[in-house]
């Protein structure tokens, strides 16, 4: 071990930058907050290059006193702190006085300043920690802040910088977070000299919320306004079918300060719990007011984190402020009809009318108009309503045609049922109705049983011709039966027999006259798109939309997406910047439907900010395991039994297909010896 030197100051101060200043929107934090604390009622802040070459956050607050300046840069200066007892009480957002010292350590720094009680300004320059020059200067009241060539003099620690658009959305994200929590203070932000957010400055939560996130967002949410046990919410939450795939979205400030607590984070999903659908989560904008003794914001260097004296009251308060406001918000009405209410003296006709309301803005009533749904003559106001529950009614049967070919034009390549055949289950009680040959009845319920594996081609012409019912008859509708399904047991084979579908997820089927398989349809079918989409990366499934959808993102997602628009165009989504937060979606994948396209893109953008290291096998894998989820059938869903007889048939070709992409078994066996076993049979 060598000898115990004491360290050169310039070292020092650049280990101690280290702690403050990892990139451009580090040095955005601290001066913006300084410019909060000094009572700035407008911002405004300007970056180039990301912020690596030129940053400037002028406010116009008190200024800093001349004599004060060349203080105010030295390390542990601060007007905030005074005494020991002073750090149980920290009411401002700074108060370290670490800031310009580590800043002007590793940059260029101008100042210019002036107090309202001098006459003149100053202006201070002062490069990697030394000064250049202290002159006199005219200016405004308030402070301005010029930083430039940032880490000019540490080259190891501007290389671990991202792209500049990358440090310039990061950069835009802390300017989110600060207009957020004081929408008191009118913040301007120009980006390469093109003004990209500025906010009213009216102390309304929900301007500020309009000018950061847009219309859209701003249009979903629900007030939050709850007080308990000293602790107060207020702010705004997503309306629960506004729910998002991430938690990228929520924003918490503690007295002011953003902060990432898991303790509130843990609330509100506990209080969204029933109305929140699995798997999403609601956004928010909360301001958590807290008595400043009962939190400790300084275990974080970048003051990202807090610590409670007790987080009980805070989980808590935020947790009943998320019930109220979901209670409250939810305009949900269920109409509830009661028999009480009716009287057999009650005009039938008018039971049979809508009312349309207009509502304004504000989700008020304007107009009620009764439009009738039924015509007057098709009731008679002499009849009593009620009596009718009592009298038979006549239902006449159309005689059924069995069979229905259906052409698919689709050019879709992940359509396997592009000739369907559908059955219908009613020609069995026809023919038993008529006194048909009972083992007649049997050959053509069993026609249900078999295997297809390719319907036969059918001609437009043919697909086109329609029977009428009322002069096909019983003998004529069975012979169309068995000349439409020849063709289709030829094709079966002994070893597979497809015997249906249970509870509408799980398919059916003997194989060898010794097994029962049970095969999750959902499961299947997403482990078959997801192979192809593996195998083709992705490629020809994508078609251009309509109109483009426009995804609003926080802005750490949105640099993923703008970072990463050769991954989404591998996977079939052609995405284009549309600047402040927000991107268009021009293309997407054709199995995808409209209404899961934006979700889909949320999720991506969030697993590629999680996921730093940019290692393209992993993104495109878990993106093929998303977009497979959503494309393949649903469990619940009702399905066709070409559909299923296709899945379970693609399983048999296929014996490496035996887990579905999020690794659950497609299907299960049941072997006859264990049946019989089950009955006491063996």
């Amino acid at each position: 071990m060598g000898r115990i030197n004491l360290l050169d100051k310039h070292v020092a101060e650049l280990i101690a930058a280290g702690e403050v200043v990892e990139r451009p929107s580090s040095v955005i934090k601290e001066l913006v907050e300084n410019s909060i604390d000094a009572g700035a009622t407008a911002v405004t802040v300007e970056i180039k290059n990301g912020g690596t070459t030129f940053m400037r956050v002028t406010d116009n607050g008190c200024g800093i006193m001349r004599e004060d300046i060349k203080i105010a840069f030295l390390r542990h200066a601060t007007s905030k702190v005074k005494v020991e007892n002073d750090l149980d009480s920290i009411a401002t957002l700074g108060f370290r006085g670490e800031a310009l010292a580590s800043i002007s350590a590793v940059s260029r720094l101008e100042l210019i300043t002036k107090s309202s009680d001098e006459s003149v300004g100053t202006r201070y320059v002062i490069a990697g920690g030394e000064e250049v020059s202290f002159d006199d200067a005219g200016c405004p009241d308030g402070t301005t802040f010029i930083i430039r060539d940032l880490f000019y003099n540490i080259p190891a620690r501007m290389k671990f910088l991202k792209t500049d658009v990358g440090e310039g959305n990061a950069v835009s994200n802390v300017i989110d977070k600060i207009a957020l929590s004081h929408p008191e203070v009118s913040i301007t932000y120009i980006k390469d000299s093109k003004q990209m957010l500025k906010t009213a400055g009216d102390g309304k939560l929900l301007s500020a919320i309009y000018s950061v996130y847009g219309r859209d967002f701003a249009s979903g949410l629900i007030p939050v306004d709850y007080e308990l046990n000293g602790v107060s919410v207020k702010g705004y939450l997503s309306k629960p079918q506004n729910a998002r795939p991430n938690r990228n979205m929520q924003n918490f400030f503690i007295n002011g300060r953003f902060v990432k607590s898991r303790t509130a984070m843990a609330a509100v999903e506990e209080a969204c719990k029933g109305s929140v659908m699995v798997g999403k989560f609601a956004s928010c904008v909360l301001n958590i007011s807290i008595a400043f003794e009962a939190v400790d914001v300084n275990v974080h260097p970048s003051k990202i984190e807090v610590r409670f004296v007790n987080e009980r009251p805070v989980f808590d308060a935020v947790y009943h402020a998320v019930k109220s406001a979901l209670h409250n918000g939810d305009t949900r009405k269920n109409a509830v009809l009661s028999q009480n209410n009716l009287t057999p003296k009650v005009n039938p006709f008018e039971l049979a009318q809508k009312v349309f309301r207009e509502r304004d803005k504000d989700n008020k009533v304007v107009t009620d108009t009764i439009k009738p749904t039924v015509s007057r003559e098709t009731i008679k106001p002499a009849v009593d309503p009620f009596s009718l529950l009592d009298e038979p009614i006549e239902v006449k049967e159309d005689k059924p045609v069995s069979f229905v070919s259906k052409v698919s034009d689709s050019s879709n390549p992940l359509d396997i049922y592009s000739n369907t055949v559908i059955y219908n289950s009613n020609a069995t009680k026809d023919l038993d109705s008529n006194n048909q040959d009972v083992n007649t009845v049997e050959t053509t319920a069993s026609f249900t049983e078999q295997k297809v594996q390719s319907a036969p081609e059918i001609s437009k012409a043919e697909g086109n011709k329609s029977l009428k019912k009322e002069e096909v008859s019983i003998g004529e509708q069975e012979q169309i039966q068995i000349d439409e399904i020849k063709p289709l047991i030829e094709q079966n084979t002994d070893t597979f027999r497809y015997i249906g579908e249970a509870f509408k997820t799980y398919i059916i089927i003997e194989k060898n006259e010794k097994e029962l398989i049970l095969i999750d349809k959902h499961a299947a079918h997403e482990r078959i798109i997801y192979e192809r989409l593996k195998a083709e990366k992705g490629s020809g499934y994508s078609q251009i939309l309509l109109e483009p959808i426009a995804v609003t993102l926080n802005k750490i997602d949105y640099n993923s997406v703008i970072n990463n628009t050769d991954v989404f165009l591998e996977a079939g989504f052609e995405v284009e910047d549309f600047g402040n937060g927000m991107i268009l979606v021009r293309s997407a994948p054709q199995y995808l439907e409209n209404e899961d396209i934006e979700q889909t893109v949320i999720e991506m953008s969030g697993y590629l900010t999680e996921n730093k290291t940019d290692i393209r096998t992993e993104q495109m894998d878990w993106i093929y395991h998303n977009v497979s989820c959503r494309a393949a059938i649903k469990a619940g869903n009702i399905s066709t039994d070409r559909e299923l007889i296709d899945i379970a048939r693609r399983l048999e070709n296929d014996d490496s297909l035996r887990y579905c992409p999020h690794g659950r078994p497609l299907c299960i066996v049941l072997s006859k010896y264990e049946i019989e076993k089950q009955f006491g049979r063996v």
